[in-house]
């Protein structure tokens, strides 16, 4: 076999791994998991820092461009899950779409999507407990609420948002400069990370139930936010409604404006694709998983829409650069009983985006590691849970020591890349499936064929290029290790290379 055979094999509906999963999701319960994995730190965190720096009250038009950009992606995950099937998440359709050698690519970026985004969430989650537990007088010692090293950039603003000598270096590695707090490790967010290990190692309708639960009460919390700020709304706060303008560079790089806010809340809306991952577990995945990806998105874009523009309309948005906004607005409109309820809810909330986001990295990982390409200890699937039991352990030890330790801003940015480019081969899967296998049934069939899709291409691949340089040089080094990788490792053992030739 040639190298470009090798690249290119693919893995076509009919080919791809079942796995010995319980039949149990329905659409009800995929519109749950989406809804559950979409709002949580984009509403509650994103909001206000994307209004107080990218947009101002036009952040309201960035969450519409966001919410586009991700509809075309999100029917072409419907057309995709409803007719490959088989194997959720872009991973899956790139393998039967493009080849091996892609969905590869796909695959490895997918694993840091998930993996930094349950840690980041992590890290926010338990700066949110911790601020409650001190309102309640249990405080936790300092030492063991953050990690040991924050990354300060060159204004000598951290992660914390601490203002610190622009030199004020403990190390540097790869021209990054790095200050040590002194604290030993962010335990509250280790602790999150190992209590939703348990949970998903007891199963996956467990972890559905859990998740309904939750995502109930979130939605109430932000029904009890839109109902109250309607009585403190003042429309003198959008009189200057686009102070940043479309698009901008300031003068030390950073990005600015209505465009540059939509590549910032981008990653508000991470998560309805974690749907796509449960192919495997749901009842009628055919027809449910699209019902799940699209309902998710379009409720989660009208919530989005709603909360920003009361936000903006309830306090100025220079108000708003701080980690709860909308506990804050809240507090600044003197409605403190409603702040406190609000901030119970992010607590809620973000505990549900952890969920239904470390669900889908042991899912995509189960998936790679049937096909061969990730070693077989990550698809094995406990005979009693009728879960990866082994997998999920593994990832939830690796994430709970990285969110304990490592600062993540650093890779904050390369979960929004990572998205928009598996987003963008999405797309551009139906466009090649619908050429080059034209006969595949279909039961959900994306509209405007391949106008749309084109559309989803083009918006994600310019939201790309809204984003910092850094991130996309960061995301080109993560790429080259999984190149490495593949041909070191996963390529001679794809159990495509075992079948006859």
């Amino acid at each position: 076999m040639s190298l470009m055979q090798q690249l290119t094999r693919k893995k076509f509906p009919s080919d791809l791994v079942t796995q010995n999963l319980t039949k149990c999701l329905t659409a009800w319960d995929l519109g749950l998991m989406g809804v559950g994995a979409i709002i949580g730190t984009g509403i509650f965190v994103l909001t206000g820092i994307a209004a107080a720096t990218q947009a101002g009250p036009a952040v309201i038009v960035s969450f519409i461009l966001s919410g586009i950009a991700c509809g075309f992606a999100a029917l072409s995950y419907a057309e995709l899950s409803a007719s490959v099937g088989g194997s959720g998440s872009a991973y899956g359709y790139s393998y039967a779409a493009f080849g091996e050698f892609i969905a590869w690519i796909i695959g490895w970026d997918l694993i840091l999507e998930y993996a930094v985004s349950v840690e980041a969430v992590a890290n926010g989650w338990a700066g949110y407990v911790k601020d409650a537990l001190t309102a309640m007088g249990v405080g936790l010692p300092h030492e063991f609420t953050k990690g040991p090293l924050v990354l300060v950039h060159a204004d000598g603003m951290t992660a914390a948002q601490k203002l610190l000598p622009a030199n004020a270096c403990s190390f540097t590695f790869l021209h990054d400069c790095y200050h040590a707090t002194g604290d030993i490790m962010n335990l509250p967010a280790v602790l999150v990370i190992l209590a939703l290990m348990g949970l998903l190692v007891a199963g996956v309708k467990e972890s559905v139930r859990f998740n309904a639960a939750m995502v109930f009460i979130k939605l109430l919390t932000i029904a009890v936010f839109i109902c109250v700020a309607l009585f403190h709304v003042d429309f003198a706060n959008w009189k200057n409604f686009m102070p940043f303008g479309w698009y901008g560079v300031s003068a030390d790089g950073e990005t600015h404006g209505v465009l540059a806010g939509a590549s910032m809340v981008f990653f508000a809306y991470v998560g309805f694709d974690a749907v796509s991952t449960a192919v495997g577990e749901a009842k009628n995945p055919r027809r449910d998983v699209p019902i799940g990806i699209l309902g998710s998105l379009l409720f989660c874009t009208v919530i989005y829409i709603v909360v920003s523009g009361l936000l903006t309309l309830v306090v100025p948005y220079t108000a708003l650069n701080v980690s709860s906004p909308v506990a804050h607005a809240l507090q600044l409109a003197g409605v403190n009983w409603a702040s406190a309820l609000v901030a119970t809810g992010v607590i809620i909330g973000l505990t549900t985006v952890m969920l239904v986001l470390y669900y889908g990295l042991t899912r995509i990982l189960m998936s790679m590691a049937g096909d061969g390409l990730l070693p077989r200890f990550f698809s094995a699937v406990n005979g009693k849970t009728h879960t990866p039991v082994k997998n999920t352990v593994l990832c939830g030890i690796v994430m709970a020591a990285m969110a304990g330790v490592i600062p993540l801003d650093v890779l904050a940015d390369l979960v929004n890349i990572g998205t928009l480019a598996a987003f963008v081969l999405v797309c551009a899967g139906v466009i090649v499936l619908r050429k080059t296998r034209p006969d595949m049934p279909r039961p959900f069939r994306m509209p405007f064929g391949p106008f749309l899709p084109l559309m989803g291409i083009l918006s994600c691949g310019a939201l790309i290029f809204f984003l910092p340089l850094i991130t996309q040089l960061r995301f080109v080094v993560w790429l080259a290790v999984g190149l490495l990788i593949y041909f070191l490792y996963s390529g001679k053992n794809s159990s495509l290379a075992a079948e006859p030739r």
